[in-house]
């Protein structure tokens, strides 16, 4: 009878670590512009996506003045299919845009709330956002907007039309260089090297900001762009994602992944935790980043 009783405890304890390993994640990434998230976050989107995990990107605006040629409803319209091309490139599951002009997004009550609504429709168990310190107005109100939903998303009588949630997901902020008011932090390194070229396909998709618009702003003659498909990845490929990890960034690494050799780390993304939302463990970490010392 013993021993059936501890063959039964067994049989419960691996049946219970499976269901664990099985959890499906729903993660929601929040840029202010189509592309925001699919440079910051569109590696290890895909690398969520591929293990099965619900990803979806959400644009705060439409996009419609991301150009020098073209603007308006025209430049909207193409924005919002590029992001339907981008999410079928990453593979994931939703790439919704928002029809909020560019350049005037503000953290208004209404924009706080339409992304409660998202956060709460997804049941997220991740959200990522900007943080509030940027050059770009619409990034600075987009990264405050996701900041104060982080925490009325659990509030019943806060957009009530929808159910609130009952635990707060885990709130990160996706990378960037400026130094005030504090650095950004890496408490998370996701090595993306096996989906770098998911990910620059994910990112051409916008091809009026990645091969007109980005290219436009820093100077380049447009003529000198590929124009065949190959060639044209390889160029963004290149120009764009040339940059080596730098010495803080391995660090990071080695924390996640102990037992890579970091010399050979070429493509790294990393994330800073919002003190707002959940407060993860470092074990939590490893379950929400499933792909965390695999490589």
């Amino acid at each position: 009878m013993r021993k059936l009783i501890m063959a039964v405890c067994l049989c419960f304890a691996v049946a219970t670590l499976q269901a664990q390993q099985k959890k499906v994640l729903n993660i929601l990434a929040i840029g202010a512009h189509p592309d925001d998230c699919d440079s910051k976050f569109g590696g290890t989107a895909a690398l969520f996506a591929k293990m099965g995990h619900n990803v979806k990107f959400l644009s705060l605006t439409n996009g419609d003045a991301g150009h020098h040629a073209m603007g308006g409803g025209i430049l909207g319209k193409k924005r919002r299919q590029e992001s339907v091309n981008a999410a079928k490139a990453l593979g994931i599951a939703e790439y919704e845009v928002l029809d909020n002009h560019d350049g005037e997004l503000l953290p208004t009550l209404n924009v706080r709330l339409e992304v409660i609504r998202r956060i709460r429709d997804w049941n997220a168990d991740i959200v990522l956002g900007l943080r509030p310190n940027d050059y770009h107005p619409d990034h600075r109100n987009a990264g405050s907007v996701v900041q104060d939903a982080a925490y009325m998303n659990i509030v019943p009588n806060v957009a009530p039309d929808t159910p609130p949630l009952k635990k707060n997901p885990v709130f990160l902020y996706m990378s960037d260089h400026f130094q005030k008011p504090y650095p950004f932090i890496k408490d998370i390194a996701v090595i993306v090297d096996d989906v770098i070229d998911v990910k620059v396909k994910g990112l051409a998709a916008h091809d009026s900001q990645m091969f007109e618009w980005l290219p436009w702003t820093r100077g380049v003659d447009l003529s000198t762009i590929p124009t065949e498909e190959k060639a044209r990845l390889a160029w963004l490929k290149e120009r764009w994602m040339d940059r080596k990890p730098d010495a803080s960034t391995l660090e990071a690494v080695k924390k996640w992944y102990p037992n890579v050799d970091v010399s050979k780390v070429k493509q790294v993304e990393v994330f800073e935790i919002c003190e707002y939302g959940k407060q993860p463990t470092e074990e939590e970490i490893k379950e929400m980043f499933p792909m965390l010392g695999s490589k």
